[in-house]
């Protein structure tokens, strides 16, 4: 058993931290307070070859392994999980469901772009009653001779309405008991995409909900099979769970170092608040739990490229990464005092952001559920 990671995963890290060190972490504080949206900064995520870590060469990616877009997600995240989100979800949720679900000709007119990071593409599978419980999808799709009329909504979908948004993916109803995935155009009349959310994290990543009223588009635009629509998101979300735990990992990491950093430089008593027990331990769990976190993550990514089962993996990192990187955030504010409450450092934005870790790409609660059911209980 070997951990060590390769010269090329090694020489990646160091590319991509160099980048979020510079282009990312001096903006973020600024792109939070104004909940903007950094298109210029993505674009040159693009020109790096972020975006297209996973996808094929015959798309321009780089054909690299998953443990790669982890490493990648995971260096972003230490500076700023706005911007990681941006990437893991136009990876995870914008091109992955066409590069495995999606025709030939489907792929050739939308992966190019995807993959070079020209553009984004959401996905919309949340709805206001169909969250956890994705069967609840109420958006309807009716083929009308050789076209699709969508009515519906969609809540809480990212990367769906900046101005490099070119499609979103979207889960309907096409029969009573028939949920299918298609590829709605971002012009496409009578999909609307409305005002972007005001959020307590993230807010520096696009988030909206979506509308559409008769929204027609071609017949061809379904992705893979009529019906399939369960089964393809339930995929995408097994790799979106690795991802996230990713997320969480450099969330770990960036509290871990700013803690000890604060906990040598900051006196209270005549000495580095770092000497106290109080403190010492608290930093001591951030380490455990960071170690952990990683080794989870990296374990479900290795069994993903192995071709092996990873579902009930996938589960586990996700759990304990975001749950631990919530507990992290926390402790780390604790650490900081009052400093930890101003706006102005590190930690307090990754204790708003890290919230939603254990919400999106599949709740703590449904984690549990898919773990319990993995391990052979007979749970509703």
């Amino acid at each position: 058993m070997d951990f060590t990671l390769s010269d090329e995963h090694n020489d990646l890290r160091a590319m991509v931290r160099e980048f979020a060190n510079d282009r990312i972490a001096p903006h973020a504080q600024q792109w939070d307070a104004d909940h903007h949206f950094p298109t210029d900064v993505v674009r040159e995520m693009g020109d790096l070859g972020l975006f297209g870590i996973t996808a094929d060469e015959a798309w321009g990616g780089a054909g690299a392994d998953f443990i790669s877009l982890c490493i990648t997600i995971e260096e972003i995240a230490r500076v700023d999980q706005s911007m990681a989100i941006t990437l893991e979800a136009g990876v995870g949720l914008g091109i992955n469901p066409i590069h495995e679900f999606g025709s030939s000709e489907q792929k050739a007119e939308w992966l190019p772009d995807l993959v070079a990071g020209k553009t984004l593409a959401g996905f919309g599978l949340t709805e206001a009653n169909a969250g956890s419980d994705a069967k609840a999808t109420a958006t309807r799709a009716v083929l009308d001779g050789d076209e699709w009329v969508i009515n519906g909504s969609k809540a809480f979908i990212t990367n769906s309405g900046t101005e490099m948004t070119s499609l979103v993916t979207i889960t309907a109803r096409t029969g009573p008991d028939e949920i299918s995935t298609i590829l709605v155009p971002s012009d496409t009349e009578g999909f609307t995409v409305e005002p972007a959310y005001r959020k307590m994290g993230w807010r520096a990543s696009d988030t909206h909900a979506l509308t559409f009223k008769d929204a027609r588009v071609p017949a061809d635009n379904l992705l893979g099979e009529r019906g399939r629509g369960l089964h393809q998101f339930l995929s995408t979300l097994d790799d979106g769970r690795v991802a996230i735990a990713a997320m969480a990992v450099g969330v770990l990491q960036a509290c871990l170092d700013e803690s000890v950093s604060y906990a040598n430089e900051r006196f209270a008593f005549g000495r580095p608040i770092g000497s106290n027990q109080a403190i010492a331990f608290k930093c001591a769990d951030m380490e455990v739990m960071t170690h952990a976190a990683r080794l989870l993550t990296y374990k479900a990514a290795w069994l993903k490229d192995s071709g092996q089962p990873f579902k009930q993996e996938a589960a586990i990192a996700k759990l304990y990464a975001t749950e631990s990187a919530v507990s992290a955030t926390r402790d780390a504010t604790q650490i900081f005092g009052g400093a930890g409450f101003m706006d102005e450092t590190l930690v307090a934005r990754h204790y708003r952001d890290a919230k939603v870790l254990e919400i999106g790409e599949g709740t703590s609660e449904i984690q549990r559920i898919v773990i319990s059911r993995g391990l052979g209980l007979p749970l509703r």
